[in-house]
C-alpha cells in the first residue's frame, strides 16, 4: 500500500507532517529542547522536504504546553515567556530590528468560537502605531509601531482574506507581518496544547480543507511570521485515537494483571487524569486476538478505513472540546502576553 494513498491528512502542524513521513524522508532537520520546563520542537523544512511534507520551506517551532487544559497560572506565564523568546528568535533570524513596524493580522471568524483565536488575540494586543504619529510623547523605550486588523473570512466578507491584507500592506507598508490563526491537528492530544510558530507564512483554512490564498513573503514582499494553535480535529482522528486508547488501556491492564490492585477494581476504569503512552500498546498478535482485523491494521490503514466509512455518510465532522469558550479566552491572553513582550521589550540576545 502506498503511504497515505487516498487518505486526507488534516493537519497544519509541521511536526505532525514530519512524523507522518519520517520513514520516507530523512532530509528534514529537527531538534527538541526544553525551555522553562516546556518542550520546544524545531523543524527546518528545505525545498526537497517541502514537497514531501506539503509544507512551505521555512523554520517551524512547536511549543508543547498543558497550561490551558490544566488552567495552571504558573505554566501560563511560562508559556507566554517561551512564546516571547521563540518569536524574538524568529524575528532575529529574519533580520527584523527592534524598531521595525509590525502589522498583526487576526485570522478567523469571530462568530465561530473555535475559529476566533486570531480576533480574540488582536483585542488584547498593545497597539502603538497611531501613537508614533500623533502622540510620540507616550511612546516608551523599546516599543515599536504595531498595528492590527481582523479581516474576517471570505464567507462573511465575500473577499479573499489575502486580498484584504494585501490592500492594507500596500497602503501602510509595514516592515513585517504577524498572523495568528486557529489550526487543525491529526491528534486529539495536541488540541489546545500546542503552539506553532513559523517564518514560512500560512494558508488559512488548509487544515480543514478550505485552502485560501496564502499569506507569505512571496505575496507581500515582507517577512510573514505565523502563530497558530490547533483548536479542532476531524472525526476520523477522534475515532482513530479512541481505538488506540482502547488498545493501550487493555495493554496496561495485561501488564498489571499480576498486581492485586488491578484484580479488585471492576474493569480497572479510573476516573480523572490517566496517561496512556506508546509503551502501553500491546503486540499486534494480541490486538488481533481482541479486535480482529482492526487490531492488525497499520495507522494509515486504520485511518483510511475510518475515512472511507464516515465521509460518504457525511459524518467526518470537525470537532472541538466543550470547554472551547474558556480555552479560547485563556489561550488568547497567553498568546497576546507573549506577543506584547516580544514586540515591545528589549531582546534578551
Amino acid at each position: 500500500m502506498k503511504h497515505n494513498e487516498g487518505l486526507t491528512i488534516r493537519t497544519d502542524l509541521a511536526i505532525e507532517a514530519k512524523d507522518l513521513f519520517s520513514d520516507y524522508d530523512h532530509s528534514t532537520k529537527d531538534k527538541t529542547i526544553s525551555m522553562s520546563g516546556l518542550k520546544v520542537h524545531h523543524v527546518w523544512v528545505d525545498e526537497a522536504a517541502a514537497e514531501t511534507l506539503n509544507k512551505r520551506k521555512g523554520h517551524y517551532i512547536t511549543i508543547e504546553t498543558n497550561a490551558i487544559k490544566k488552567n495552571d497560572p504558573d505554566q501560563k506565564q511560562n508559556t507566554s515567556h517561551v512564546l516571547k523568546e521563540v518569536l524574538q528568535q524568529l524575528l532575529g533570524e529574519k533580520g527584523i530590528s527592534q524598531d521595525s513596524q509590525c502589522l498583526v493580522v487576526g485570522l478567523g471568524n469571530n462568530y465561530v468560537t473555535p475559529d476566533a483565536l486570531g480576533p480574540s488575540v488582536i483585542s488584547k494586543l498593545l497597539i502603538t502605531n497611531h501613537l508614533f504619529e500623533y502622540h510620540p510623547e507616550y511612546i516608551e523605550d523599546h516599543q515599536r509601531p504595531v498595528a492590527a486588523i481582523s479581516p474576517g473570512v471570505m464567507g462573511v466578507t465575500g473577499i479573499e482574506t489575502s486580498d484584504v491584507i494585501k490592500g492594507v500592506v500596500n497602503e501602510m507598508k509595514p516592515d513585517f507581518l504577524l498572523a495568528i490563526d486557529a489550526l487543525a491537528s491529526r491528534s486529539v492530544e495536541r488540541v489546545y496544547s500546542t503552539i506553532q510558530l513559523s517564518d514560512a507564512g500560512i494558508n488559512p483554512g488548509s487544515g480543514i480543507g478550505n485552502k485560501r490564498k496564502e499569506l507569505s513573503e512571496d505575496v507581500y514582499g515582507i517577512p510573514v511570521i505565523s502563530i497558530g494553535v490547533p483548536t479542532v480535529v476531524d472525526a476520523v482522528t477522534i475515532t482513530s485515537d479512541t481505538i488506540d486508547f482502547v488498545f493501550k488501556h487493555f495493554g496496561r491492564e495485561f501488564s498489571e494483571k499480576d498486581q492485586p490492585k488491578s484484580r479488585l477494581a471492576p474493569a480497572q476504569i479510573s476516573i480523572g487524569e490517566k496517561n496512556l503512552t506508546e509503551s502501553d500498546l500491546p503486540e499486534e498478535h494480541t490486538r488481533k486476538e481482541l479486535f480482529g482485523m482492526i487490531g492488525g491494521l497499520e495507522e494509515d490503514e486504520k485511518r483510511q478505513l475510518i475515512q472511507e466509512v464516515l465521509t460518504p455518510l457525511g459524518h467526518n465532522l470537525m470537532v472541538t472540546p466543550k470547554e472551547v469558550d474558556a480555552y479560547i479566552h485563556e489561550l488568547s491572553k497567553v498568546i497576546s502576553d507573549g506577543i506584547n513582550q516580544a514586540l515591545h521589550e528589549q531582546s534578551s540576545d
